[in-house]
């Protein structure tokens, strides 16, 4: 028996892979108690299995993943892949102060621990050399949504002049990867963060924003501090019109009508999350990823 579980806030997208897959997809049972405690049940366990959950607000989520995974195990799964399409706790990968947990070391141990291997989607790494490196002794892939997002933008016509700007220095590799197909500019903004929700941004000399429309890329995107400070940015340079495109939206109500104020005509996002700003689904990637890796059920 093979098949794909999926949790109840994400099981559209869940529904779409295993769709692409071509493999049923069943709903994985949850439960919470009032004291807070999670009862998981995986109904009836698979050989061969894809366990799909993003993990933003992972907290809680987390517990529950290895609930499912360990429900897979005892119910004689051999074969156990992750799709966590948005992957938290990565950010810290050092202790940068005398006390801290380094948070993608620990996560990366559980989660290797549970499951054979691990797909995601633009991981939000800093100085790790990638994503083989966080989940030890398991195999791991970290999709690129940049040349999707390309695609999806090569029909519009309102793109055909834009200059693509990346909010810092990490982010010109991958804003040169969706600029490159679509023959745009990228300029790269010098970001400075001071705090959570206290971002400057700025845009050198000579990146000729006058009169043009400015397409603004990031990978996360949850106080929307950088967008927002981007944005006002592009403005005071003369852009014509602002958008964004974000792999994960994670932000809310408050902080869409921030951006907005800050001049954002429309934001984007894929389906890593789900979330209003959804416009890219990533089951055909995650399935060619999974074909690649040897993570699809067999």
């Amino acid at each position: 028996m093979q098949a794909l579980y999926g949790f109840p806030e994400s099981e559209g997208a869940a529904r779409r892979l295993a769709d692409r897959l071509g493999i049923p997809f069943r709903p994985v049972g949850l439960h919470r108690f009032p004291d807070g405690e999670s009862l998981v049940r995986i109904d009836p366990p698979a050989g061969s299995a894809v366990l799909y959950r993003s993990l933003d607000r992972p907290n809680g989520k987390l517990v529950e993943l290895l609930l499912a995974a360990s429900a897979l195990r005892d119910g004689g799964c051999r074969d156990l892949t992750l799709v966590a399409p948005y992957l938290a706790y990565m950010r810290q990968d050092a202790a940068f102060h005398p006390g801290e947990a380094v948070s993608q070391k620990v996560i990366g141990r559980l989660i290797a621990g549970a499951v054979d291997r691990v797909v995601t989607v633009n991981p939000h790494l800093h100085r790790t050399a990638g994503i083989a490196a966080v989940f030890p002794g398991i195999a791991a892939v970290a999709i690129d949504a940049a040349p999707a997002i390309a695609e999806r933008l090569s029909t519009e016509a309102a793109m055909r002049d834009a200059v693509v700007i990346g909010p810092d220095e990490e982010s010109r590799p991958w804003a040169e990867a969706l600029a490159r197909p679509l023959g745009l500019a990228v300029v790269t903004a010098r970001k400075t963060r001071r705090g959570d929700r206290d971002v400057r941004v700025d845009l050198p000399e000579g990146s000729h924003l006058a009169g043009r429309p400015v397409l603004l890329l990031d990978d996360v995107a949850s106080t929307g501090e950088t967008l927002a400070a981007c944005a006002r940015a592009a403005k005071a340079a003369g852009a014509a019109r602002v958008e964004a495109y974000v792999v994960h939206a994670l932000y809310g109500h408050e902080v869409g009508r921030r951006l907005a104020a800050a001049g954002i005509e429309r934001l984007r996002s894929s389906d890593s999350i789900p979330h209003p700003s959804n416009d890219l689904e990533l089951a055909g990637l995650m399935a060619s990823a999974l074909a690649r890796t040897g993570g699809s059920p067999r």
